[in-house]
């Protein structure tokens, strides 16, 4: 689905990303973790177009997204969901929603509703919010909005930055619960989390980011880490 080879990004003379490689295969929940300014959402921003690589590879479907706007890598199945969840606060959640799909043109927004149950399903909130505004949801409830909105582009690939970010554990294990259903249905996501414990229970595989370098991989060895750190 996804291969990143040697990237290689830099913020002015800083080198924030030094040469990461990594794969997500089809069907999997792939966590990278790390700790604060390790690379992590300048990662995901570079394999959504937000950020520019100095060098390296971003494949995916065995196709080069180098070069490729934002929405031009959503168009090929690439959706990210900032941790900010960049809402628009003043509208409704339905029509936050509704910008989801905008990129598909005037016939998707025309089956717009039928595309609308799925996401109800799995966030019933939102049906009962549709009419309110986005501003006014808990923290939860927009970082559901703002899952919610990127599905409605219809990824391939859903990148998550955060998703328990500023959440109470009771909403975090809610969220992750959800990430775990859209796996389920079909739904290849790769997340970036710093809760290592809640990311481990619900990935397949996992990379840890250091300093801008990927310095291990693998489920086991990463929750060893933790449970040292933690003893």
């Amino acid at each position: 689905m996804l291969r990143v080879e040697d990237l290689r990004l830099d913020y002015g003379p800083v080198r924030v990303l030094r040469g990461i490689s990594l794969r997500v295969r089809p069907g999997e929940i792939v966590a990278l973790l790390g700790g604060n300014a390790a690379g992590k959402t300048t990662t995901l921003r570079a394999l959504a177009g937000l950020a520019r690589p100095r060098s390296g590879r971003i494949l995916l479907a065995g196709r080069e997204l180098a070069g490729l706007l934002p929405h031009e890598r959503l168009k090929r199945g690439l959706a990210y969901c900032p941790a900010e969840r960049q809402l628009f606060p003043e509208m409704s959640v339905l029509e936050n929603l509704e910008m989801g799909s905008y990129i598909w043109g005037r016939r998707a927004r025309r089956s717009f509703r039928m595309s609308l149950e799925p996401i109800y399903g799995l966030f019933p909130i939102l049906a009962e919010r549709a009419r309110q505004r986005a501003g006014s949801l808990s923290g939860g409830e927009q970082k559901m909005l703002a899952i919610g909105r990127a599905l409605l582009s219809r990824p391939q690939l859903l990148l998550l930055d955060e998703p328990s970010l500023g959440l109470a554990p009771v909403a975090a294990r809610q969220l992750a619960q959800a990430i775990k259903v859209l796996n389920g249905q079909g739904l290849t996501i790769m997340l970036v989390e710093q809760n290592a414990p809640l990311a481990l229970t619900i990935a397949h595989r996992a990379y840890l980011l250091e300093r801008g370098r990927i310095t291990l991989e693998g489920i086991d060895l990463l929750k060893e880490q933790e449970d040292a750190i933690s003893r």
